[in-house]
């Protein structure tokens, strides 16, 4: 999401980017509100740096077109990220990232190792990045 918003080439693969590109013609890309909430986190400890503002960053990002933000926004999907199927392991935002999905019959954009394991155990899709 960062570097799709702020248009940086080379960090997005032309395989994710096209994929990426479908899903916005089929509806819009969902970008949870936990995804801003990790890179606030990050930009805040120092290991990503933007050339702007989070505030204004977020700002920016969401005013795509093609993105919607998504959510905790439902009881029932903070109760799902506690109960999800299978195992996997207990980083909540990773568990609301999954949770919130699997809700919407999403397909999660991911490097994460541990969010590839557990879909590859068939319980969340997944886009590898």
């Amino acid at each position: 999401m960062v570097w799709m918003s702020l248009g940086v080439p080379g960090k997005i693969s032309l395989a994710l980017m096209r994929a990426f590109e479908e899903a916005a013609a089929d509806g819009g890309l969902l970008v949870s509100i936990i995804s801003v909430w990790e890179i606030a986190l990050l930009v805040s400890r120092g290991k990503v740096a933007l050339p702007l503002s989070v505030s204004d960053w977020v700002q920016l990002a969401l005013s795509r077109p093609e993105l919607r933000l998504g959510g905790l926004t439902r009881p029932s999907l903070v109760l799902d990220s506690v109960n999800l199927p299978g195992e996997f392991h207990g980083d909540p935002a990773d568990r609301f990232l999954v949770a919130t999905a699997r809700a919407h019959r999403a397909r999660l954009a991911t490097h994460d190792r541990k969010i590839l394991e557990y879909a590859g155990a068939g319980h969340v899709q997944i886009l590898a990045v």
